[in-house]
Formats: structure tokens, sequence, C-alpha cells
């Protein structure tokens, strides 16, 4: 359980009480739910963590899109990025997808539109973190994005450049709903397509070519 989901319980469940002895029990229900949902909506449930030369989805959610493109990594290289969009009632704690070092995390501020939209890559706020690493003695690298939407306004990162990160490992959160692209280069092999759901730090995105 994220401490947060905790202190927000509590606070709906104190302005409930509140309300039952000031008012009536009728008006206090709401924020009993509210409490109930904070509880469910930060719950951080363990994951199994596949081993082998893979990545694994950095969040859970529904894949909205896989594209291809010649400068999606930011570094002119052809790269694939792969959106994964959260609901409210979704896991909202944030993976790495391999293990490494973060190289880089660059915070850009931006809008707040729909997360599910395809715009909301490149116009809303977002954390982008960077990690380097080597998966059966071959280099790569991949960036992936926590992305606000129009009701997560609230990027949570716990890590920072020049932490070392496992797979699989937590490393923030999105609060309310939300987007995050992952950007893998050429020499991973895609392993998910456009409306598959996928788990954080469980489902296997891609496989890592070998030579």
């Amino acid at each position: 359980m994220v401490t947060d989901g905790i202190y927000y319980a509590l606070a709906f469940s104190a302005g409930g009480a509140l309300l039952w002895y000031l008012i009536h029990p009728a008006f206090a229900a709401p924020l009993f739910l509210l409490a109930i949902f904070c509880l469910y909506f930060f719950r951080d449930p363990d994951r199994t963590i596949p081993d082998g030369a893979v990545a694994v989805s950095p969040a859970d959610g529904k894949v909205v899109s896989v594209v291809t493109s010649g400068n999606a990594g930011g570094d002119g290289a052809e790269c694939t990025r792969i959106s994964i969009f959260l609901n409210v009632f979704d896991v909202h704690v944030n993976r790495a997808p391999i293990a490494g070092k973060i190289t880089n995390i660059e915070y850009t501020k931006g809008q707040f539109l729909v997360a599910s939209r395809e715009i909301a890559s490149s116009q809303n706020e977002r954390n982008t973190f960077t990690i380097a690493g080597a998966i059966a003695g071959e280099t790569t690298c991949v960036r992936f994005a926590q992305i606000a939407g129009l009701i997560a306004r609230r990027i949570v990162c716990y890590k920072k450049p020049g932490d070392a990160v496992a797979k699989g490992e937590r490393v923030g959160l999105i609060k309310f709903g939300s987007r995050v692209d992952v950007f893998l280069g050429p020499e991973w092999d895609i392993q998910v397509q456009t409306g598959e759901r996928v788990a954080g730090g469980s489902s296997i995105i891609a496989r890592r070519r070998l030579t």
C-alpha cells in the first residue's frame, strides 16, 4: 500500500466522521466511500518479475498505441514507442522496464489533456527516465515517460540520476489516471500490440535481440 493512500483515506474518514456527528450519517457515506476508493487506488501488489533478455511493462493498463518513428527516442535513431493508458481502477505504481543505471530524469511542463489521446505523448506534463543497462553482455538503453492526464496532475518520482535499478523495481507513480510511454530501440522485438492489457513489472513488452 502506497503511504499516500492511507493519508487520503484518513482525511476522508475524518471528514465523514465529522459530518456523521454534526449533520447526519447519510452525508458521511460519500466520504467513507472515497476513503475506501483511495485505499484501493493506492494499492501496490507484489509482482513476479520474469527472467531473461526481456523488458517488462512499467505500468498496469491498456496498450493504446505501438508506433515506430525515426526520432521518438530523442536521438534520431529508429525507435518504437509503446503507450500504455492507466484508468482510475489500474494500479498506478510505475516500475523500471529493465535493470541498469538511471542516466537521466527530465521533467517537462505541459498540458493536462486526456491521457488516452495520442497528442498526450508530446503535449502533456511528463517525467522521462533514461536507463542504460546490459542484457546478456549486450548494451541497451530504454527510455520511459510518466505522463500526467486530465485527472492525474501529480507525478511522483522515487529515484534520481545515478541510481541503479533492478528490472521491475518501483520507481514512482502517477495519481488518478495517466499514461506511460516506453521507447525501445531497434535491438528490441516488440511483444505487445494495441488493445492488449499489461501488468507493471510482470508483463513482457519486448525481447532483446542477442548477437
